[in-house]
């Protein structure tokens, strides 16, 4: 083998082996995004750039109330005049993967949708919309990042009352009439759940935490 073919193959080997931990450290760590829609407005705006932290991934750690997370679209996101949601079974829709399927999807992120909302009700606690606001167990969940005058509603047919499952999380977004979130497909389980928005990185005088 010559010099040069040795050479070849030993940067080939170097670039396919950083393309690996990068891809390793986009899945397991952290990873930038651009915000594309504007269902968390005013808190996120289309365009601003964000890290995502994808430790609580790894880890399977549920995220707290008020964190900013993103997870994968269900596959099934409204529900018709004809079809009454089960207010006892308020989960969102998955397709099972293979593994071909997962890896593209999943770790590739090749042909995957992913919505960006805020964590509202944990597991076990009761969620009720109503009167233009959510209540949690009872009591008016306080929600200073929301625009004055915005109110909570269920368009159409979705969930309004029910208590959240064991191992999923209920979220929406802080734009609430410009929204598709749990209030239209369930509670998202915490293996959908991909990452928390740790800081804003663009533009750079907004650069820091979102809260």
């Amino acid at each position: 083998m010559s010099e040069k073919v040795k050479e070849i193959l030993e940067w080939t080997y170097c670039i396919i082996i950083a393309l690996v931990l990068a891809m390793l450290f986009r899945f397991f760590i952290g990873t930038p995004t651009i915000v594309k829609q504007v269902s968390m407005k005013p808190t996120l705006i289309q365009d601003e750039r964000l890290w995502l932290n994808r430790w609580g991934r790894t880890t399977k750690t549920l995220p707290k109330r008020g964190e900013i997370i993103t997870f994968e679209e269900p596959s099934k996101v409204t529900y018709s005049p004809s079809e009454k949601p089960d207010q006892n079974n308020p989960v969102a829709k998955y397709d099972k993967k293979n593994a071909g399927q997962w890896f593209v999807k999943e770790f590739l992120e090749i042909g995957k949708r992913s919505y960006i909302k805020r964590v509202i009700a944990l597991p076990g606690e009761h969620v009720e919309i109503k009167q233009g606001k959510v209540f949690i167990n009872g009591e008016v969940l306080e929600e200073p990042y929301l625009q004055e005058g915005i109110v909570t509603d269920v368009l159409g047919e979705g969930f309004d009352d029910f208590i959240v499952p064991e191992n999923y999380i209920f979220a929406m977004g802080d734009n609430r009439n410009h929204s598709t979130d749990c209030r239209a497909f369930g509670c998202v389980p915490l293996e959908e759940i991909e990452s928390t928005v740790a800081i804003r990185i663009w533009p750079l005088n907004k650069w820091g935490k979102v809260d």
